[in-house]
């Protein structure tokens, strides 16, 4: 889960963004649209909604760049220059089928993910104005001492980025060490964009993988300083739901609280690409077994049906599945531009609320999973979820490090 501000005018609460004198977005980002109801229904048209009560409007679905350089989780193991193209097409891809909301996080891929939106935005700009909505993360890693360290993870993150601003900088895990400290940094760094003259640009806070009664709690910390929290990020999808069952998605929509679900497909699970012969490789064979999935088929089989009544594959049925719930952003990973324009057609259509409710209730039947073992420690899974081995983690949790050294040297 991912707590979120507006720092700027990343991927957790949301809080308006740093800006960098040194260095300016060769793009604008998006603006907050007039209050009034004829801009909001302007907006709705376009294809976009807004993060919270923050006033930066977003596509109704985003992109995730997890895997953009990874080399732990996703792509084999291996990062080459074909996938390095393939990330490329998925960027264009998204913005050529008007998505323009992208999530990436400062340990995202050994070659980092934040270093290749960056790349990816900079190579597009010089052939057309964009407009790019940007979502990254600060990890709350236990080295980082309190809420001095958020500021300088942020401005590391502009760097990477090559921006002067981002629409979301979210904490990363937070609940697993000095949660209040890190709440506090993003205060801070939302009271400097707010009162800086260098610093004009912010977004809002979202928080990765909080449980109900901390969103609460951190909602009306933030409240107090005059702080937005403007979306929350969580693992959510047809066959994942607990932010329906633990009250997340519930606080959500009370608090005015923008949800952004991640690993919306099940890393796949869901596109029907998978069966119980054909299991995904890698550390994801260890969650999606070919047990789960043939426990999972008559729910793909019954997705198909439906999606082939609109025209539409598997994969679109199910993140239409999520908007379908409202106040709901999904951000698949697109490792191509195939993808992006499969999640695309996502949008422009909805399911009825018969099917919508036909296939929660199918997919009851299936046994929940998580995909990230950090999930756990944060107090929103259970003894009946399957998780990740955790030996992935002490690898990003050491890469960080060694970027937090090289700031300090």
């Amino acid at each position: 889960m991912a707590m979120a501000l507006q720092v700027a005018g990343g991927a957790g609460c949301v809080v308006p963004l740093l800006s960098r004198g040194r260095r300016r977005r060769a793009f604008r980002p998006p603006r907050a649209v007039a209050s009034d109801a004829a801009a909001t229904m302007a907006k709705e048209e376009e294809g976009k909604v807004m993060l919270g009560g923050s006033g930066v409007p977003v596509t109704k679905l985003g992109i995730g760049a997890w895997s953009w350089g990874d080399t732990t989780y996703w792509n084999e193991f291996q990062w080459d220059d074909r996938k390095l193209k393939a990330a490329k097409g998925a960027f264009d891809a998204s913005i050529d089928c008007g998505i323009t909301f992208f999530d990436t996080a400062e340990i995202s891929g050994a070659i980092n993910s934040e270093s290749l939106l960056g790349r990816f935005i900079k190579e597009r700009q010089q052939k057309e104005q964009v407009e790019v909505a940007i979502a990254t993360k600060f990890a709350a890693l236990p080295w980082r001492l309190g809420r001095g360290s958020v500021i300088s993870a942020l401005k590391a993150s502009l760097d990477r980025l090559g921006v002067s601003s981002v629409e979301l900088y979210q904490l990363h895990w937070p609940g697993i060490w000095g949660n209040e400290g890190y709440l506090d940094g993003l205060g801070d760094a939302y009271e400097q964009v707010t009162f800086s003259v260098k610093l004009t640009q912010f977004s809002f806070i979202v928080c990765n993988w909080i449980p109900e009664k901390r969103l609460r709690d951190a909602y009306e910390q933030l409240k107090k300083r005059g702080v937005p929290l403007a979306a929350n990020q969580v693992n959510y999808s047809l066959i994942y739901r607990n932010p329906e069952e633990n009250g997340v998605k519930a606080a959500c929509d009370e608090l005015g609280i923008t949800l952004i679900a991640y690993s919306p497909i099940a890393q796949g699970a869901l596109t029907g690409k998978y069966t119980p012969e054909n299991p995904p490789k890698g550390p994801r064979g260890r969650i999606y077994t070919p047990e789960f999935l043939t426990k999972l088929q008559p729910l793909i089989n019954r997705i198909k049906e439906i999606g082939g009544n609109y025209g539409r594959t598997p994969t679109q049925v199910v993140l239409n599945w999520l908007v379908c719930q409202g106040n709901v952003v999904p951000i698949p990973g697109a490792k191509n531009a195939e993808q992006a324009r499969e999640f695309a057609g996502a949008l422009g259509w909805s399911l009825t609320d018969q099917e919508v409710e036909e296939l929660r209730s199918m997919a009851r039947e299936v046994k929940p999973v998580i995909g990230f073992p950090v999930e756990k420690l944060c107090g929103t899974s259970d003894e009946h979820m399957v998780t990740l081995p955790e030996h992935k983690y002490s690898y990003w949790q050491s890469k960080v490090l060694d970027r937090d050294r090289d700031d300090d040297a």
